[in-house]
């Protein structure tokens, strides 16, 4: 895809974020989004080869709208300013929806390109689901953590947003407990979209394989 036409065109809709500037400039955004799908089209069958599990994933469904929902949000402005998707083997992009884990990436106004793999703020009872099941697979959930591959490339799980205190049910002596306190369970990384633009599809798809034990081993969750 032309990775510099999109960031140029986000960039300007960074600073144009109205519906009039958005109207006039809907040709641009068009063609752009047709190669962002044909982008996600082909990540779905590359991914597949190590896990088929994604497969039959849509990838019309897969990318995320450009419209904000402004229903909760104190800031007004009508339309992201980033291209986005969420390949899941279920097909469902929000956890709400119970999507489950996800493979993610995004390309925003600044250039920036994010790579990330798990599931971000699952609701309660998904939530409650995965600290179980860290309890009960006590040295899978470890043995996950070691991966090579996964932590060469992400370190560790991401740490923001987690519980001061043990979730209700839980010590201070339950094993793994930094863990249990998280609220999503991702990894991600972040790189200049430009320093890959020649290698971008060839990125992606290492950084979902490298992420790929955290998704495998969020499947088993029931």
């Amino acid at each position: 895809m032309h990775t510099r036409d999109l960031t140029r065109y986000l960039a300007e809709l960074s600073e144009n974020n109205n519906r009039a500037w958005f109207v006039m400039n809907k040709p641009r955004y068009d063609i752009l989004r047709a190669e962002f799908l044909e982008l996600v089209t082909q990540l779905i069958r590359d991914i597949s080869k190590f896990d088929p599990a994604i497969a039959d994933c849509n990838p019309k469904k897969a990318l995320f709208r450009i419209n904000r929902d402004m229903r909760f949000s104190k800031e007004k402005i009508p339309y992201k300013t980033h291209f986005s998707a969420a390949i899941t083997a279920s097909g469902l992009k929000k956890p709400s929806q119970g999507g489950g884990p996800a493979y993610y990436f995004h390309i925003n106004e600044k250039g920036e390109l994010l790579i990330a793999g798990g599931e971000y703020l699952p609701p309660s009872d998904r939530l409650r689901a995965i600290r179980q099941q860290i309890v009960a697979d006590q040295s899978g959930f470890a043995k996950m953590l070691k991966n090579r591959k996964l932590k060469a490339t992400y370190g560790d799980l991401q740490q923001e947003g987690k519980l001061t205190r043990p979730p209700k049910g839980y010590d201070i002596d339950t094993p793994h407990l930094e863990y249990i306190k998280l609220k999503s369970f991702i990894v991600w990384s972040e790189t200049g979209v430009m320093k890959v633009v020649d290698d971008l599809e060839k990125t992606l798809v290492a950084g979902f394989r490298d992420a790929y034990p955290l998704i495998e081993w969020l499947r088993q969750v029931k």
